[in-house]
């Protein structure tokens, strides 16, 4: 696993730095490492560091935030940048010839735009931009799709809108198991899906996650109960003493696997019902179960 640097380290500034310092830091640095100045082995990674820097220090925010938890704030499901709307990797190409460079933003914003948010398209101080246009992007398109459509895989038409003002027609094959901001390649432009939510199932990757409801008799002697996977419906075993909220795995239920084989796994959480109202007769048989686990430290 990659250790990442401290953000002030980045920027070359102290834990005090102000504002204007770290705006200072970013426009000198950002142009020194634009790939299009820098020709040095690793300059677009360390391009892409500098703006992942800026994007946390500059924000007051996300820099207490940082200042307290350091970078695992950032990692998925910390709370900031790993739930961007373009998590995944972006393609430049240079127009003179030179490598094709991929950057994984992470969530974070694209550095390139952010690079034009703060210099502007006009360039410096009046002159020309010498970095604009020299990398120029894939075409991106975002398409969105059903739950059970990344599951299974689909074919969609699509009209791209090209610079002359045609449209290209085109024909995807969407291959099962992409996910929520999935990014491929097709015929020269690149496809980010976004996948709507299903009402019953939560995704995770390749695991699904649902819940089922059972009564006390059947969580403290066990039951075997049928529930929804995306391959249809199985039976489940629930052990006898099963706790409230615990999660039982059924194997190879979940979603394929995109870019390996196999499949991930279905996750039932159990969750308990408890009545609001008794019947007299019920009253009765739990007041009598009362008496004889009294002197029990519990039910379960």
């Amino acid at each position: 696993m990659t250790t990442k640097r401290d953000y002030y380290e980045i920027l070359g500034l102290n834990k005090n730095a102000t504002e204007a310092e770290i705006k200072t830091a970013y426009r000198k640095l950002a142009r020194q490492h634009h790939p299009d100045v820098d020709k040095s082995a690793g300059a677009a990674e360390k391009f892409k560091e500098i703006s992942e820097a800026y994007q946390v220090l500059s924000d007051p925010g996300k820099r207490q935030t940082y200042d307290k938890l350091g970078h695992a704030a950032f990692e998925p499901g910390g709370g900031f940048g790993a739930g961007g709307p373009f998590g995944g990797y972006q393609t430049y190409t240079s127009s003179g010839g030179g490598p094709r460079v991929e950057f994984n933003f992470g969530g974070f914003e694209d550095p390139f735009d952010l690079f034009e948010q703060i210099f502007g398209m006009g360039g410096f101080g009046g002159q020309g931009n010498p970095f604009a246009g020299a990398y120029q992007r894939t075409p991106t398109y975002q398409m969105e799709i059903t739950f059970n459509e990344a599951i299974n895989g689909t074919t969609k038409e699509i009209e791209i809108p090209e610079s002359n003002g045609k449209t290209k027609h085109m024909t995807i094959k969407v291959p099962a198991g992409v996910d929520n901001g999935t990014r491929m390649r097709f015929e020269g432009i690149d496809l980010v899906f976004r996948v709507r939510r299903h009402p019953e199932f939560l995704r995770e990757g390749a695991d699904i996650f649902s819940e089922i409801t059972l009564s006390i008799p059947q969580i403290v002697l066990g039951d075997v109960v049928e529930v929804k996977t995306i391959w249809g419906p199985v039976k489940l075993k629930v052990p006898a003493g099963t706790e409230p909220g615990s999660l039982i795995r059924i194997k190879d239920k979940g979603v394929a696997r995109l870019r390996s084989s196999g499949k991930g796994d279905h996750f039932v959480r159990i969750r308990v019902n408890i009545p609001k109202k008794l019947s007299e007769e019920e009253k009765e048989l739990f007041e009598k179960l009362s008496q004889l686990t009294s002197k029990k430290k519990g039910w379960f």
